[in-house]
């Protein structure tokens, strides 16, 4: 129960064999004896020593249970510990009539909280005093200071009452223990010291010199640990977790030589940990944890060392584990998780063959793991949630026929799961989830006989059939095995043996669940708490009225069509809190229908119809999108979202106003109605919401009138969009009070407004979409910085009346515009509720020659930049060279003048370029032929002269992109006359003359050579596929080392014939090669590529692309964006 526990043995068996041979119990003793237990309260069939007092059967009572006397017969040793008592000890009580106890014991015992009776004060003689968890409460009774003679005083509890505690204020620690010279051991833990300030160490010090114990956890002491403590060079054991230290770690403690103990867990410590105290050949046990500012390192260890228990978990502990860790060979205990641990896990662990509970999950180790074959007395490992990878070899495990507990996941093991594992008859738990595991599963043998109770194996790469041994496993409870690609037929009936089971998820595998037609097959299935069957090819619903249990169902991706019946919300006899039944194809609700008490319902992608179901009460997650609801909102919906934090009803046909009764839910962090037929004027309080509502999304409805009401100053959204609407008016000033915006769209409406300087200290801004309004004026925002949006990546005000020049210092404080320092895989989304991974995610509209490709997720490497159709007039500022990010710029139909900045040449990124329709003059520069992403450029309608650049790019542009330039010559325009000088990328070399005969007889020279290797390649079908093969290997190795996500491009071929040819050989393609090797967590996200087709000499952009899953997510918001440009990205 105690670390101390050993030495309080001891003290009592030394008491024991010192009166062990005592005399007859004086009849004085014996009659307080009998007297004491008649006023006790206790049960006398869960007492061990009260029911022996008995004197018909023996009249000495020195040998009674729990009673010990010394040679005069007089009672020294009063062990009453665990005997139920309840009541009759008071200050009146026969037990202080025993003047010459010097051992009391009344440990674990229920004393309903009465205060201690201060005649405990009268026992001189007292030596050892044990009250500890008896429910004794108020204040300790100064009368204890009196016990002069007292080694050992234990008060304390293992837990905390509150103001029911016992507690230290008057008398305060320092007047309890200054005359208590001789105490060895001190056991306050729970004890409300609060009132000793932080001087608490200074008594103990002054008053304790002999003290050996000192445990004082979770009395609510102040720190810091004061230098005095220094004097206390006797302590072994020091326990002090849960106090407020708020400190760093004295030096000092490395000079106890005789310390064996030092609990200082969740004490606020700081700083770095003395490494000599890790050093010191005494120590048994160090547990540090729960200190989050703590660090520090593990030292080499000595030999011999006595360390067993190490316990560093959720500290700031950084470094590797030496390989002197193999030194410390009475380890039986390693706690290291949620800190900073590094490196490889040291194959010296081996040797640890008193290990018994290994814990370092959630840090940074690398590499493969070691064996721990020899480790015979391991019961607990877990390694989850690092950077391991490698083959696990199967010996790893063999024979740890004690092992309880294997946890391994996300990590990024490959190979095959060792089957030793499935042999170990003790194990419980086996979680081998989020890793790299592939191949098929065995058979095993003795399944029936196994404890296993958990087995997760989610999120890897398994093939083949679920082995028949998994449905003998008689205590299984939990059975994970979505996410990886496991085949076959499953019937409910497989599932019969498996009595205690209460979890099952067997979602997205290409397995096909068969369910029993008839109603005698709902006792298949045991009584569930979870069943997650998502994509598991379900074509009807399967019987679930039998399972009065379930709480989670999530049945969604699959065929299912048709009414969802009415029994299903009746399911688990109230107790259903989750249902998903997304992505089906049901048509309509069966009625009667009754929600029952959800937390979470998700219809959302489905083909229901009519009017829109009002949703339960205790709801906090709502998805109705998707569908085809066609009714009002219903004027009480309001006050069915009490509870609410998502509600989506959009891509609906919702009609009529949106009911003011919404403004009831007041804990909504999305509300999204958006791309419905919604009509009349925002609800004023929608603007007035607090800091709650995160997201809030009316676009692409009728709604009309002005934005009225004021955003409070504690306005948490982070997504306003308003897009697709009739809206008039201004932009509300009080827009600025949301500091958290980062998404604000509020195009295509009629607001007449100027340009919202207002906004520009809002530095968490990304998206800002003004386009198709009535804007009008400047953008210049005075003197100073213009704006500080350094993390804005998509900017659309085209379609409006700006007019003026644009300021060269708006683009200087767009830092995600350009470096690429910001995160690859990230989207912008708002995370609804923390707990379940529940986001909203954003979409953004590119527009692309009258076409709108929709992205479903907004990657923050995306970045545009769209002022068309405006009256910007001067030179294009050249400080848009800076932004090296860009992907899309587009400055067309506006009265730019000049020439093209040469510093365009800069966007490196930049894919597509739309400068048409301006008043632009002068050459092209040569630098734009370096832009070798750019996939459209658009720069017709200028003034523009002189001749096109060449380079790669430049050559697959078409007539369109320069037509209405009387003055450009070269390809694919007319041939220049002699007199124009060519125009090349900044790195070719020219000849006096203009020519580089250099560079045409090499080039000659190479063609010529390399036509006669590439010809027959290119000119067969077969050829131009085993060149695109080989080539996307090679550029994939380029990526992937680059750590780029590649994706392959299927070429466009001049015929049918051979467009179905090249399909079917990508279909044929390992699909595996191209998933993602990142964190499943970051996001589905996809990768466009651009490839030159050689055989018909223009560049091909895939409309298809490859995606990369994240965590579930279950409604968009909507950007947009323009560009007269081909659309580097496809819909996700």
């Amino acid at each position: 129960m105690r670390t101390h526990l050993c030495f309080q043995i001891f003290l009592i068996s030394f008491y024991l064999i010192l009166f062990g041979v005592s005399g007859r119990c004086q009849t004085g003793q014996q009659s307080i004896l009998i007297q004491l237990k008649n006023k006790l309260q206790f049960d006398s069939s869960a007492s061990t020593n009260l029911v022996s007092w008995n004197p018909n059967v023996t009249t000495d009572c020195c040998i009674w249970g729990g009673v010990k006397c010394n040679s005069r017969g007089q009672v020294v040793v009063l062990d009453l510990s665990n005997e139920t008592i309840s009541g009759g000890i008071d200050d009146s009580s026969d037990l202080f009539d025993l003047e010459n106890l010097e051992n009391l014991n009344l440990a674990g015992n229920k004393f309903n909280f009465i205060q201690i009776p201060s005649r405990f004060g009268s026992l001189a003689g007292l030596k050892y005093l044990n009250l500890s968890n008896s429910d004794f409460s108020g204040q300790i009774p100064e009368e204890l200071s009196q016990l002069t003679s007292l080694e050992v005083l234990d008060l304390s509890s293992l837990f905390s009452y509150g103001i029911r505690s016992l507690k230290l204020e008057k008398p305060n620690l320092t007047t309890l223990v200054q005359n208590l010279t001789l105490l060895k051991g001190l056991y306050l833990d729970n004890v409300n010291i609060s009132a000793q300030k932080s001087d608490w160490c200074q008594s103990l010090s002054s008053s304790l010199p002999n003290l050996e114990v000192l445990s004082l956890s979770n009395c609510q002491l102040s720190g810091p640990l004061d230098d005095s403590l220094a004097y206390l060079k006797s302590l072994s054991i020091i326990r002090l977790g849960l106090n407020n230290l708020s400190a760093p770690v004295p030096d000092f403690f490395a000079d106890f030589r005789n310390l064996t103990v030092m609990h200082l867990g969740a004490c606020h410590l700081n700083g770095k940990f003395p490494e000599k105290v890790l050093q010191l050949r005494s120590l048994q046990t160090l547990d540090l944890s729960v200190n989050t500012d703590l660090n520090g390192s593990l030292p080499h260890f000595p030999t011999n060392g006595s360390l067993r228990i190490l316990v560093l978990s959720n500290t700031n502990f950084s470094g590797g584990i030496p390989d002197s860790i193999g030194n410390l060979k009475n380890l039986s205990r390693i706690e290291l998780s949620k800190s900073n641990f590094s490196g490889r896990i040291p194959k010296s662990m081996e040797n640890l063959t008193e290990l018994s509970y290994l814990d370092l999950s959630s840090n940074s180790f690398i590499g493969q793991i070691p064996s721990f074959q020899l480790c015979k007395n391991l019961t607990h490992i877990d390694l989850s949630r690092n950077s391991l990878s490698g083959l696990i070899p199967s010996a790893h495990f063999q024979d740890l026929q004690n092992l309880v507990l294997v946890d391994l996941r996300f990590n990024a093991f490959n190979g095959s799961i060792p089957s030793s594992l499935f042999s170990l008859q003790l194990v419980q738990k086996i979680q081998l989830s989020n890793n790299n595991f592939d191949g098929e599963l065995a058979n095993f043998s003795n399944a029936s006989a196994s404890l296993l109770d958990t087995l997760d194996l989610s999120s890897n790469k398994l093939e083949g059939k679920i082995p028949r041994s998994f449905f003998e496993l008689r205590q299984l409870s939990i059975l994970l095995l979505s996410s990886n690609k496991l085949s076959g037929k499953i019937e409910t009936k497989d599932f019969q043996s498996l009595t205690n089971l209460t979890t099952l998820d067997l979602s997205f595998n290409n397995l096909s669940v068969i369910t029993n037609s008839s109603i005698s097959g709902l006792s298949h299935l045991p009584k569930l708490f979870s069943l997650k069957l998502a994509a598991c090819n379900l074509q009807k619903f399967p019987h679930l009225q039998n399972q009065s249990r379930l709480i989670n169902l999530d049945l969604s991706r699959n065929k299912i069509d048709g009414e969802i019946p009415s029994w299903i919300w009746n399911v688990g006899n109230g107790s259903l809190s989750y249902m998903n039944l997304s992505h089906n194809h049901f048509t309509s609700l069966q009625k009667p229908y009754h929600f029952s008490n959800l937390s979470v319902l998700d219809l959302h992608f489905n083909n229901l119809s009519g009017e829109i179901p009002t949703p339960p009460t205790t709801a906090t997650f709502i998805d109705y999108s998707d569908n085809r609801f066609d009714s009002d909102l219903p004027e009480s919906i309001g006050l069915s979202l009490g509870m609410a934090y998502f509600f989506s009803v959009s891509n609906n046909l919702l009609t009529g106003v949106i009911p003011n009764t919404i403004c009831n839910a007041s804990y909504l962090k999305v509300l999204d109605l958006s791309n419905n037929r919604l009509t009349g004027r925002i609800p004023l309080c929608f603007t007035e919401f607090g800091g709650n509502l995160g997201v809030l999304n009316l676009g692409n409805n009728g709604l009309s009138g002005r934005i009225k009401g004021n955003f409070p100053s504690s306005c948490g959204l982070n997504t306003l969009d308003l897009h697709g609407n009739y809206l008039e008016g201004k932009i509300p000033p009080s827009l600025v009070n949301c500091t958290m915006l980062e998404v604000l769209n509020l195009g295509t409406n009629r607001i007449n407004d100027t340009y919202p300087c207002f906004l520009g200290n809002h530095t968490n801004l990304r998206v800002l979409v003004l386009r198709s309004n009535r804007f009008h004026g400047s953008v210049r925002c005075g003197e100073g910085p213009h704006n500080k949006w350094q993390k804005l990546q998509i900017l659309d005000i085209a379609l409006n009346n700006f007019s003026g020049e644009v300021p060269e210092d708006c683009f200087w404080q767009w830092s995600a515009m350009m470096s690429g320092e910001q995160s690859r895989k990230e989207h912008l989304s708002f995370m609804v509720l923390q707990l379940n991974d529940f986001y909203y995610q954003d979409t953004v509209t590119v527009t692309v020659k009258g076409l709108e490709l929709e992205l479903v997720k907004i990657l923050t490497l995306f970045t545009s930049i769209d002022i068309s159709s405006n009256h910007f007039s001067g030179n294009i500022p050249s400080a848009i060279g800076r932004l090296k990010e860009l992907y899309l710029l587009n400055v067309s139909h506006n009265d730019f003048k000049g020439s093209i900045p040469s510093s365009i040449g800069n966007l490196s990124q930049l894919e597509s370029l739309d400068m048409s329709s301006n008043q632009l003059t002068g050459e092209i520069p040569s630098q734009l032929a370096t832009l070798s992403f750019l996939s459209l450029l658009n720069l017709s309608n200028n003034q523009l002269k002189g001749r096109i650049p060449t380079g790669s790019q430049f050559q697959t542009f078409s007539e369109s992109s320069y037509k209405g330039n009387k003055g450009l010559c070269g390809f694919p325009l007319n041939k220049c006359n002699s007199s124009v000088r060519p125009t090349y990328a900044p790195n070719s070399k020219e000849s006096k003359n203009g020519i580089d005969w250099q560079f045409i007889v090499t080039g000659v020279g190479f063609g010529a050579g390399a036509a006669i290797v590439m010809g027959p390649l290119v000119l067969s079908k077969q050829g131009r596929y085993f060149w695109d093969k080989y080539t996307n290997k090679l550029v994939k190795m380029i990526c992937l080392a680059l750590g780029i996500h590649y994706v392959p491009c299927v070429l466009f071929n001049d015929d049918e014939d051979d467009e179905k040819e090249t399909v079917d050989s990508n279909e044929d393609l390992d699909e595996s090669e191209y998933e993602s090797e990142g964190d499943p967590s970051k996001g589905r996200y996809c990768v466009f590529c651009t490839k030159l087709d050689f055989s018909r000499t223009e560049a091909i952009h895939d409309a298809r692309c490859t995606c990369f899953n994240r965590t579930q997510v279950f409604s968009t918001s909507s950007s947009t964006s323009s560009s007269e440009a081909e659309s580097p990205f496809s819909k996700l």
